[in-house]
């Protein structure tokens, strides 16, 4: 057995972990007869197929050059197919460093894919600074599990980067609709569409290996079910499919992040777990919706156990179950949370400053919001400061209090999500103090250099 299996059964029997499942090396590791992965952001899965190499992913615009030369030293065969997993930039980005290498592979995905890499490239400033947020702080944190020298590589550490999606991303040749099963050389795969993270999303079922390439539907985190910055996910559709895998029995598992897993039992054990996660979240949400709950009332009261979110496979590090519950709102109920106010607010900054006029002035704020704070509320602070510093945006003694709040709160917080939009506040916060404002083209640029591409 590989090591990296090896490892990845010692973690899922004994049902804990001293050392990092999502590692970013860069690395190859052979885990049987023809089939490899390298580990990465995200990982390559590649197969020998007699008729060339055929890889699942490219893995991102920073890291494919490293993925395909590690292939590369693995064999001397070209990647002749590529297989989009689904289109995230970290993915399909690396794929211009296929073609570079080996000359342009076929390319095969989801028929939703080029919607997606357009849809992208409308939005590029947009996701380049989203995802400043949502990773800002990764190599302090470590929060996917990454080692120290490589948090660096995932979070895209290169100033001149600006793309969201590298020029050169290679669009899909072969489109997939529901399902698709070809030969490839001699190897026969099936390819299976269901939505989960995103609505073009491919799994794979490769009979010969008894092998499932899952992509992200697991990540050896909480399913990525919640992302409150990015689109819809569809969380029922996911645990059915994670189901439909399980029902193929296989006895080797190869997903995009996070470590490969061998054994039908634990592979079957691993999916049933995930899956009973994503339908208990969507079951007690919605029965909750049926029952007139709103939303408040809903993210406050449907929890998933403690002893479900410490197995190492669904911990909270990514995304977590508070996010997903909106997100399942969001599908089933629409963007309005149910209170009335809310469905035509005033601007925060006037509601904050008729509030800090309520109360005697941003400084009254403050200091209640300290108070919170220091007490153990803060979520209760967060609000406070957030009001103080709507209605002075310009004043940096509320300032220096708000990112004071927010690096506290940053620090309390597990999944790497909270943590990436809490220190984004402090940075905003920080600027202001420093007299750069909140708004400023080195902010902004700061922001950028912290990007990354997404899970």
């Amino acid at each position: 057995m590989s090591e990296l299996l090896d490892l990845s059964s010692r973690v899922i029997d004994s049902g804990h972990t001293d050392q990092p499942v999502n590692r970013v090396t860069n690395e190859l590791s052979e885990l049987g007869n023809g089939v490899a992965i390298v580990e990465s952001f995200s990982h390559s899965v590649v197969f020998a197929t007699g008729d060339g190499l055929l890889a699942f992913d490219a893995s991102g615009g920073r890291t494919g050059a490293a993925v395909a030369a590690s292939i590369a030293e693995w064999s001397p065969e070209p990647v002749r197919h590529l297989v989009y997993t689904h289109g995230h930039a970290d993915h399909v980005g690396g794929s211009r460093d296929f073609a570079a290498r080996w000359g342009t592979p076929t390319v095969v995905g989801h028929r939703k894919v080029a919607d997606r890499l357009r849809r992208y490239r409308d939005t590029n400033d947009w996701n380049v600074r989203i995802n400043a947020r949502q990773f800002g702080g990764i190599a302090a944190d470590l929060q996917l599990g990454l080692a120290p020298d490589d948090a660096s590589t995932a979070a895209g550490d290169a100033a001149s980067w600006r793309h969201f999606i590298p020029n050169g991303t290679l669009e899909p040749d072969v489109i997939v609709d529901d399902r698709y099963t070809t030969m490839i050389g001699d190897l026969e795969v099936e390819f299976v569409h269901d939505r989960g993270e995103t609505d073009d999303h491919l799994w794979s079922w490769v009979p010969s290996h008894r092998a499932v390439v899952t992509g992200d539907f697991l990540i050896w985190n909480f399913p990525n079910a919640g992302n409150p910055q990015k689109v819809q996910r569809y969380p029922s559709e996911w645990a059915a499919a994670l189901r439909s895998m399980a029902a193929r029995e296989p006895e080797l598992l190869l997903p995009a992040h996070g470590l490969p897993i061998t054994g039908r039992d634990r592979i079957g054990r691993v999916l049933d777990e995930v899956a009973s996660a994503l339908e208990l979240l969507v079951t007690e949400v919605v029965a909750a919706m049926n029952a007139g709950a709103t939303l408040d009332e809903i993210v406050h009261t449907v929890h998933v156990d403690d002893d479900t979110l410490a197995k190492p496979y669904l911990r909270p590090l990514y995304d977590e179950p508070e996010f997903v519950i909106r997100n399942i709102w969001r599908l089933y109920g629409g963007w309005w949370d149910g209170a009335a106010s809310r469905l035509k607010p005033a601007r925060d900054a006037d509601l904050s400053r008729a509030i800090a006029q309520l109360a005697g002035g941003a400084g009254v704020l403050v200091t209640e919001a300290i108070r919170y704070a220091d007490a153990g509320d803060l979520r209760v602070a967060c609000h406070l400061i957030d009001l103080a510093g709507w209605s002075a945006p310009d004043d940096p003694e509320v300032h220096e209090a708000r990112a004071s709040i927010y690096l506290r709160r940053r620090k309390l917080e597990s999944s790497l999500m909270a943590k990436g939009i809490f220190a984004a506040a402090a940075r905003e916060s920080t600027a202001v103090v420093d007299g750069s404002g909140a708004k400023s083209d080195e902010h902004e640029g700061a922001e950028r250099q912290r990007n990354t591409e997404t899970l």
